[in-house]
């Protein structure tokens, strides 16, 4: 983990996350999970998982359990197929803000296997980022929620994709359990610019491309930047343009 020149900024390149490669996943970690533990590395603010993922054609993860955890996944590339035991089930797809609230307790499966439903659907790879933050409160009664907001993410602004706090309450894409948090999403134009939130904590994530973070340099794709008592930076897109997620956070665990 290399800290920039700037204080308050923590980067954390591609390379140097934590990485899991099996013969169908290729996973890139931001903070411990799975098997990789590391007691220094567990969170940032209310945000407990960050991972790019990309699962091959015809495999995914298998029905497996979660508690009290806000879970939410963003797609950048192919389709991913969701199903729980709420009864829930869909195929998320770019542009598709999706939430689930395992809250009491739910089982679910997430596979990259869309195309044997419908043969218009390519076989190919997903790439997607999966993102968990702490409710506010355990044992909530879990649930589903998603809604397209394509159209909204080529104005090239940052856009609430998921949020609890009572001032998004009008224009969040989705809800979450926790009010001390909302996501935001932004495909930025080339050389196109955004403010980053105000906020103790700020977690930026660039999924495509590379953006220059005033005071930081250049974050580069798959990079994350950690940035505390964050006074709104100005994110500028590269040359071939940028799609981003930034966390918005107003306290920390611990």
């Amino acid at each position: 983990m290399t800290r920039s020149a700037t204080h308050g900024v923590l980067v954390r390149r591609a390379d140097d996350r934590l990485h899991t490669e099996i013969d169908w996943l290729d996973s890139r970690h931001s903070f411990s999970f799975g098997s990789h533990y590391d007691p220094e590395d567990t969170h940032f603010g209310l945000l407990l998982v960050s991972n790019d993922d990309r699962v091959r054609a015809g495999a995914g993860f298998d029905t497996h359990p979660h508690r009290d955890t806000e879970i939410i996944t963003w797609v950048l590339d192919g389709s991913l197929v969701h199903q729980d035991s709420t009864g829930h089930a869909g195929v998320i797809h770019p542009g598709l803000a999706q939430r689930m609230s395992a809250g009491s307790g739910i089982l679910h499966s997430e596979k990259n296997d869309a195309f044997r439903a419908d043969p218009a659907t390519p076989a190919t790879d997903v790439h997607f980022v999966q993102m968990w933050v702490v409710p506010d409160a355990a044992g909530v009664t879990p649930g589903y929620e998603q809604l397209d907001i394509g159209p909204e993410l080529d104005g090239g602004g940052l856009v609430v994709v998921a949020s609890g706090m009572p001032r998004h309450a009008g224009d969040r894409a989705i809800s979450i359990h926790q009010s001390d948090a909302a996501l935001h999403a932004a495909r930025l134009q080339p050389h196109g610019g955004t403010q980053l939130p105000v906020a103790p904590f700020v977690h930026l994530f660039v999924a495509r491309g590379d953006v220059e973070l005033e005071g930081a340099g250049r974050i580069a794709e798959g990079d994350a930047a950690r940035i505390t008592a964050s006074e709104g930076r100005r994110l500028t897109a590269g040359a071939e343009g940028a799609e981003v997620l930034v966390w918005e956070m107003h306290s920390s665990l611990g």
